[in-house]
């Protein structure tokens, strides 16, 4: 029974609606994060085909117009960046039948968003689906500790425990590098890129320094900063921007790098159980990480990308997320001790001074049971954070 199990997707609202306005539907994402399974549930009678089958890819490159016109109201393309051509034609068959559908589901994104905007302008609806988020989780992982949640990850495989961390996470790394990245970088030393993985997992949360990793690996910057697209295009991990407006102070200008999903940093960091996450040094940094990419799905489950950034000066004042919707901002710093102090608030309460954007809430984030709602700075157990970020209608 666990195998049949459908676990629901906050983007399944936003993608039923858009299927109203748009001929072609694409979800994008990590693979193994649910974007077929979403669509099946969603389109239950659209014919599906798959490019990872070779016979099904041969027919697609061969014979696009004949493979694309086997269902007279469209069909249900999974891997669609494997033929990437196929865009092309679909522009001429929906310009011609707008009632005609079809939904593209593909795991890297170099190829898929340039033919979407190339071929499919103001035709598509384009989203992205990343690993699960913890309201979506809660129906089938229970009561968690904390280092259990985080150790464990939220690919939709573990949530609905079809698998364990321990045997999911090194079985996807080694099919991302002997597909994904010999697909997409052409690399021959494997060895060499993993050890760049693991780098940028020991960054966590960090300002990306190209040019550190560089001499740690023994290549030039160019190179990691080549590799480093590889790992965005293949949706494992994002760059969280700083935060501009026009202010007179000096400002970080780099991004920081945060993983897609905790579970897949912590297998990079070779944390091998939930106990020897509580007590790594880098427990705090997947804590954080799991917080940004909280904020970070929760804009793109509604459709919205971007809006998520840091703020950083050349005075080293800090604040780890600013959410900017409607021209307002959401700041929120992350803790992850268990015990409230007062100093958590000091940066966030003077950000006001720091920068000119209406600033609407401020929240502390944190690993403890006590929360106080009521004040100018909210305290929050990390639980219930999604309940107080903004949910402007589009």
């Amino acid at each position: 029974m666990a195998n049949n199990l459908y676990i629901h997707r906050t983007m399944e609202g936003i993608i039923k609606e858009a299927s109203n306005y748009f001929s072609v539907i694409s979800v994008t994402g990590p693979r193994q994060s649910g974007k077929s399974t979403l669509l099946k549930h969603l389109f239950p009678n659209v014919h599906k085909y798959s490019l990872k089958d070779v016979n099904v890819r041969e027919f697609a490159e061969h014979d696009p117009i004949a493979f694309l016109r086997q269902h007279p109201n469209g069909m249900f393309i999974d891997e669609v960046q494997k033929v990437p051509q196929l865009l092309e034609y679909i522009q001429g068959i929906v310009d011609d039948n707008p009632d005609c559908q079809f939904l593209l589901t593909g795991s890297s994104n170099f190829e898929l968003l340039q033919g979407l905007s190339e071929s499919l302008p103001g035709r598509a609806g384009v989203y992205e689906l990343l690993p699960m988020t913890y309201c979506e989780s809660q129906s089938t992982m229970g009561e968690m500790s904390l280092d259990e949640f985080l150790f464990s990850g939220l690919y939709p495989a573990i949530c609905a425990k079809k698998n364990k961390p321990q045997l999911f996470y090194p079985s996807y790394v080694k099919t991302y590098l002997e597909r994904d990245v010999r697909d997409l970088l052409k690399i021959k030393d494997q060895m060499q890129f993993m050890k760049f993985m693991k780098l940028c997992a020991a960054r966590v949360g960090a300002v990306f320094n190209a040019s550190e990793i560089a001499g740690q690996l023994g290549v030039d910057s160019k190179t990691v900063t080549s590799w480093l697209s590889v790992l965005q295009a293949s949706y494992l991990v994002t760059l969280l921007p700083p935060y501009y407006e026009n202010i007179s102070k000096r400002l970080v200008k780099s991004p920081k790098l945060y993983f897609n999903d905790p579970g897949l940093a912590c297998f990079l960091l070779d944390i091998e159980s939930p106990r020897q996450l509580a007590r790594d040094k880098m427990r705090g940094a997947i804590f954080e990480n799991y917080v940004v990419m909280e904020v970070i799905k929760h804009r793109y489950n509604r459709g919205l990308l971007n809006g998520v950034f840091f703020y950083r000066d050349s005075n080293q004042n800090e604040v780890d997320i600013l959410l900017k919707e409607e021209g307002e901002l959401t700041a929120i710093e992350v803790k992850s001790s268990m015990t409230y102090h007062s100093s958590f608030e000091d940066s966030i309460s003077k950000l006001s001074e720091w920068i000119k954007t209406p600033i609407t809430n401020k929240i502390i984030v944190y690993t403890g049971d006590f929360e106080n709602a009521a004040g100018s700075v909210k305290l929050l157990n990390y639980r219930h954070l999604h309940t107080y970020l903004p949910h402007s209608e589009m």
